[in-house]
């Protein structure tokens, strides 16, 4: 556990100290003390949210060149390919296989069950994996010392030429909350090229 995931928390903790000082405070019919309880959870909250979002948009967004690892604790995920499938006949859209090697560099077996993986285009553009034609899902549990590989696939437009993709942990979830993190609130996400 590192500095920030530390702070945070601390900062949940102290916050549920102070829901039941102000339920105390209410339970003992002291409204004056309640409120001012409650005002210094929000006020400290407050400034928590700065920081983390501040933070976020300073930081400069992280770009991995193709068959660099980015790694979540001791799963590394290295994009060493893409192609575009042929024999797809949709009008005005195409579909793209991505491969990624998935290394666990631990003894135990390990897995990053919720990891959503997304490409995107030089416009700034983003297409979600098409459930159910990757085979070996990200989220593989992946014996330790082993490499597996996933190839997600997704449908772009006929106009889209993609340059990275994105391993996102999602929207709802407890990392959105530490300050620095790559999948912190309003961060950048880090980006793994599709090209050397």
């Amino acid at each position: 556990m590192g500095f920030a995931e530390f702070l945070l928390l601390l900062l949940v903790c102290w916050t549920v100290i102070g829901v039941f000082g102000v339920s105390a405070s209410v339970i003992a019919q002291n409204p004056a003390k309640a409120l001012k309880n409650f005002g210094w959870i929000i006020a400290i909250w407050a400034i928590y949210l700065v920081a983390l979002v501040t933070t976020s948009l300073i930081q400069k967004q992280k770009i991995i060149a193709a068959g660099q690892p980015q790694c979540f604790d001791k799963l590394c995920f290295t994009v060493v390919g893409y192609e575009e499938l042929p024999g797809y006949l949709a009008k005005q859209s195409r579909l793209v296989r991505v491969k990624i090697q998935i290394q666990n560099k631990g003894k135990d077996a390990a897995s990053e069950p919720k990891l959503y993986p997304y490409v995107v285009d030089q416009k700034g553009r983003r297409w979600d994996e098409v459930p159910g034609l990757s085979g070996v899902r990200l989220g593989t549990r992946a014996p330790g010392g082993i490499t597996l590989t996933s190839e997600p696939v997704f449908k772009l437009p006929d106009d889209a030429i993609p340059t990275g993709i994105v391993l996102s942990r999602g929207h709802l979830q407890p990392r959105r909350l530490v300050i620095g993190d790559r999948d912190s609130l309003m961060h950048r996400p880090t980006i793994a090229l599709l090209y050397r």
